[in-house]
């Protein structure tokens, strides 16, 4: 059985000197890589392949987060902050062809086409958000639903291969914890205000809120303190925690039905980070 080595091995790719140096990267999607690999690693049939599968799908995930983070405008004056926003399109473009050549290398060509198909429809999908925002007409619910297929798409497209024991599993299991971990990025997220908008609280207070606190949230220079004052009112940080807790809860539900006990307690080991931090919950809930 192989070892889960998979961000030291993607360090090669994306510890560059000119990236390091002139711009930042998101975070590696390591919750999501560790579950492929772990599912992929206990099925016979594919454990030879799943460091490099794993490996791959990691660098296209991380590609695409690093073009998330390209602002939407070009025109960017300040010499070091246009060639941050460059080289973020430069990254995101190399990560994202490291796994045409890594699988090519392989002569894996079916799955070179199987994620870029999960590619296709990832954008598909960010299109189609993107398209509900602007016009509002994006519910909180329908929020965290499209997160967590949007988070899910590339790892999912290995649903065919997960024959067996876990082919019914993981496809629930995966968008469990995609939930939970999107939730959980919630939460941090209400410490900056200046995040706040198009986040899972913007859109319940949009859709609860009274009509004049609608119309502040939709003016492009909402004042902070106002915004401060509705996270208070509608206790967004609260309801998400809750929210986690709950679905936690249901996780371990899911979890504890495998039959593995090896592939039980990798997981519980990955869902970790939730019970942690959902055993502290007087310092969670202070407002802010």
């Amino acid at each position: 059985m192989n070892s889960y080595r998979i961000p030291e091995i993607a360090k090669q790719y994306t510890e560059y000197d000119m990236i390091q140096i002139h711009t930042d990267l998101p975070d590696f999607p390591e919750l999501r890589t560790r579950l492929l690999f772990a599912f992929l690693n206990g099925n016979s049939k594919l454990s030879k392949l799943s460091e490099l599968y794993t490996l791959a799908t990691s660098l296209v995930q991380l590609g695409l987060d690093t073009h998330d983070m390209v602002t939407a405008s070009n025109d960017i004056k300040e010499k070091k902050a246009a060639r941050s926003r460059q080289l973020k399109v430069l990254a995101g473009d190399y990560f994202s062809s490291r796994f045409y050549h890594l699988l090519a290398q392989a002569g894996q060509i079916e799955m070179i086409k199987q994620l870029s198909d999960a590619i296709c429809e990832v954008n598909r999908l960010k299109m189609n958000v993107y398209i509900k925002m602007k016009q509002l007409k994006l519910s909180a619910e329908d929020y965290v639903h499209q997160s967590v297929e949007i988070k899910s798409q590339l790892f999912l497209s290995f649903s065919d291969l997960m024959s067996g024991a876990y082919d019914q599993a993981w496809p629930d299991i995966f968008r469990s914890y995609a939930k939970c971990e999107m939730i959980f990025e919630e939460i941090f997220r209400v410490d900056s205000v200046d995040n706040f908008r198009w986040s899972w609280g913007f859109w319940h207070i949009l859709q609860t809120g009274s009509k004049e606190e609608r119309k502040q949230l939709q003016a492009e220079d909402s004042d902070q303190a106002k915004v401060r004052t509705l996270l208070h009112k509608y206790n967004i940080k609260s309801q998400l925690y809750n929210m986690l807790d709950a679905h936690t809860k249901q996780l371990q539900t899911m979890v504890q039905q495998l039959d593995s006990d090896k592939l039980i307690s990798e997981l519980f080991h990955i869902g970790e980070p939730f019970l942690r931090f959902l055993a502290k919950p007087s310092k969670v809930l202070e407002e802010i």
